[in-house]
């Protein structure tokens, strides 16, 4: 290759670097991007909404966590064979928050989260800021199904409608049928909720892993609009219900059982919570230095100090210096991004329904409804070390410098949406 050449490359893979991490540092305004209207967090809950309340509370935490996520379906694929409640207690002693643990119990919700990582994070960056709009968007869709006809009662869960706060609604809530086994359904949305009412946010949707759902294959449709796995025997990985969700407060922790999942649960973390409990709170330590969406929750969650609310902003901090760079570029083309400044690449990427650049331009890709391989890699750095990562950012820089390399227009390196017949 000749010099020009090489120095071309270079520089191009800084510019690739630089465009995974702006968007921890862009903003659309003063305070960040603007709140997410209802209808894109209908879009967001769609795939878990009709999950039992103490399954999706776990889920909305988990989400804040979308590094720690990554790091639960890397063991979990390590170990398939491990299951349930004896998952949960594998990883007892991993760094992870107890809501992250306890996903490694349910693998058909934890895949999906990890194969779309763009949907986590807004989902996260949503119930952080939004969390009663989250709630509320919950029972909309739960409504929607249930006046459908597709959210009933049977052997699998148990659906209760009861009267809200001053009588104005109602609230939906799923119980497992059997306290003791959990059953999480897979459906799609475009017919459970019946005809869906927003084109511009179509909801975000993925079929059934065939290994959590015997009888379905790639390709099938769910006719009847659900689809129903394997009961677990995971009741020792709940440690939260949602009794007080849907009247305006929090995710109710039970410190006892989440001692059963992570043994050095801090109950001190808890808002308005003693010995025995009491309401979630995000912890900002567990998120590993991923970028907060906007600047007030950035500011509220990432701690007092100065030099710690920078940090979070740019997505500095976790573990051996990685950096996550986060961002909602808004409609179709939403990108979530994780980079990892290691030995192990430059500048990984993994876009919305599209694109994972790794390893200096190896590429993989993944559709909206689906995944294609190439997971593992756009990962394959995280917890790497930070220096060799500063050193090829200063050798790329100086490329730069040499080369007269210009930044493209248009987001020539930058993947587009992708969907399921318009969902994601």
């Amino acid at each position: 290759m000749s010099n020009c050449n090489e120095r071309w490359v270079k520089a191009a893979l800084l510019w690739l670097v630089l465009l995974v991490a702006a968007p921890a540092f862009a903003d659309s305004g003063p305070d960040g991007p603007s709140p997410y209207k209802p209808e894109q967090i209908e879009a967001l809950v769609a795939p878990i909404a009709l999950y039992p309340d103490s399954v999706l509370a776990q889920v909305l935490m988990a989400s804040t966590y979308p590094l720690e996520i990554v790091h639960a379906a890397r063991w979990v694929k390590a170990h398939p064979d491990v299951k349930g409640d004896a998952a949960v207690k594998a990883v007892q002693d991993q760094p992870w928050d107890a809501s992250v643990k306890s996903m490694v119990a349910f693998p058909q919700i934890l895949e999906p989260m990890y194969d779309k990582l763009d949907w986590t994070q807004k989902l996260g960056d949503a119930f952080l800021a939004q969390q009663q709009d989250v709630f509320a968007a919950v029972q909309r869709l739960r409504s929607r199904a249930k006046e459908a006809g597709n959210l009933k009662s049977n052997e699998q869960q148990q659906v209760i409608e009861e009267p809200a706060a001053g009588g104005q609604t109602s609230i939906v809530r799923i119980e497992p049928a059997n306290p003791q086994v959990i059953y999480v359904p897979a459906y799609d949305p475009a017919v459970v909720y019946g005809a869906w009412g927003y084109p511009a946010y179509p909801p975000y949707y993925w079929p059934p892993y065939p290994a959590y759902y015997p009888g379905y294959y790639p390709g099938a449709a769910l006719a009847t609009g659900f689809a129903w796995g394997i009961g677990l025997a995971a009741a020792g990985a709940i440690f939260s219900d949602c009794n007080s969700c849907w009247g305006g407060g929090d995710i109710n922790i039970n410190s006892d059982r989440a001692r059963n999942v992570d043994r050095n649960f801090d109950s001190s973390k808890l808002k308005n919570g003693g010995e025995r409990g009491g309401r979630w709170q995000h912890d900002a330590g567990h998120r590993q230095g991923v970028a907060y969406r906007d600047n007030a929750t950035r500011d509220k969650f990432a701690g007092s100090s100065g030099a710690d609310r920078r940090s979070q902003y740019r997505g500095r901090g976790g573990e051996g210096g990685n950096r996550v760079a986060t961002a909602d570029r808004g409609g179709a083309g939403n990108r979530a991004s994780v980079a990892d400044r290691s030995a192990g690449g430059v500048g990984n990427r993994g876009s919305a329904g599209n694109v994972n650049r790794v390893n200096n331009g190896n590429r993989a890709s993944y559709g909206g409804g689906g995944y294609s391989g190439g997971r593992d890699g756009a990962f394959s750095g995280v917890g790497g070390g930070g220096g060799a990562s500063q050193r090829n950012f200063d050798r790329g820089s100086r490329s730069m410098q040499g080369s007269g390399f210009s930044r493209p227009s248009g987001g020539g390196m930058r993947g587009g949406g992708g969907g399921r017949g318009g969902r994601r």
